[in-house]
């Protein structure tokens, strides 16, 4: 029998288990669907996609469009197969083999996985018990680890907690490799790394589509940075890796600001309600800048409080196994009917 990489035996994949459930909020998508008007632009636009052919190498219109709606250059924008494959074009380009990945944990997963797939060496500093990281501690991770590849994700996943600007800078200030921001979840928080983002600067944005754009289906994501640093990302992803569809979509999506941006405020707002609501409640609620919760019961175990929740058709994120988030569940904000359903089930089953 063939055999994997050795460094890969012991690698498990990136789960996100679905039942069926009348309510579903463990997967941090938007709970609302593109605007009708998107959908009406992007049929009548398809008629005219040239099927036989490549689609665009360089996605030319769609890095336009996202430079234009962040006010930088075109060069400065690498657009991929959502932001997981810019992750890992950057893990490819800047990591590997004989280098190191530094993360602060817990953070998104697919950080460290990513990294371990590719062959880097993973160094994970802790955070504290309330998740945050201070600046001595980010240099003094940095110092030990001397990372090519330095993470941090604003607002975190799955903590939900927004890493203020002296954190960011100081990763700048001190890691020896590229600095990488994850911003996944930034248009429901009140500060982006974006702003920092030059030429003379080995920092990265990460954004994507599939949360303030209501397009996880689409599987888009973009990374804002230097443009020396985007040429090389263009060496090492694939040729026509974005494909027609997908080019339309995102650049059509980015017409519709007015209508996402009122999507925000609307789910800022019942994230701000579950919040009241958690906190009235017998758990620990930690500070979110996402669109998502997390929490910790404090009368029953995690577990028990999922399958509770589960019991009544309410699906939360479990992650109460794992490391560093003991007894821990992460609660997506939904429509408003689901947010009061979320509410009333947990009620019941803290009572």
């Amino acid at each position: 029998m063939i055999r994997v990489r050795d460094d890969l035996q012991a690698l498990e994949g990136y789960h996100s288990p679905q039942v069926d459930v009348r309510v579903r909020l463990n997967t941090n998508e938007s709970p609302f669907p593109p605007p009708a008007a998107w959908h009406d632009r992007f049929a009548a636009a398809l008629a005219d996609v040239q099927w036989n052919r490549y689609p665009d190498r360089a996605a030319a219109d769609l890095r336009r469009a996202i430079a234009d709606s962040h006010g930088v250059d075109p060069s400065q924008v690498f657009a991929a197969n959502g932001s997981n494959e810019v992750l890992q074009t950057m893990l490819l380009a800047y990591a590997g083999p004989g280098r190191t990945v530094l993360t602060f944990e817990p953070t998104y997963q697919l950080h460290g996985h990513i990294a371990r797939l590719v062959g880097s060496t993973v160094v994970e500093a802790e955070r504290a018990a309330d998740f945050t990281v201070d600046v001595d501690a980010i240099r003094a991770a940095v110092g030990s680890a001397a990372p090519h590849v330095a993470f941090l994700c604003s607002p975190n996943n799955p903590t939900g907690l927004v890493e203020p600007p002296a954190n960011v800078l100081a990763l700048l200030d001190a890691a020896p490799g590229l600095v990488v921001v994850d911003e996944a979840y930034a248009e429901f928080a009140d500060w982006s790394a974006l702003s920092l983002v030059a030429e003379d600067r080995p920092l990265a944005v990460v954004r994507t589509f599939s949360k303030t754009w209501s397009m996880a289906g689409t599987r888009l994501g973009y990374a804002i940075a230097p443009s020396w640093l985007v040429a090389e990302l263009d060496k090492v992803v694939l040729p026509y890796h974005l494909d027609a569809a997908k080019q339309l979509a995102g650049r059509l999506a980015l017409e519709f600001v007015d209508e996402m941006g009122a999507r925000v405020k609307h789910v800022v707002a019942e994230r701000e309600r579950v919040v009241e609501g958690l906190e009235s409640l017998p758990v620990d609620v930690f500070p979110s800048g996402a669109n998502f919760v997390l929490f910790r019961p404090r009368s029953q175990p995690g577990r028990a409080v999922w399958q509770g929740l589960l019991d009544r058709s309410v699906l939360v994120r479990d992650c109460s196994s794992w490391p560093r988030l003991a007894d821990c569940l992460r609660v997506t904000i939904g429509t408003d009917d689901e947010n009061s359903a979320f509410l009333d089930a947990l009620r019941e089953v803290l009572s």
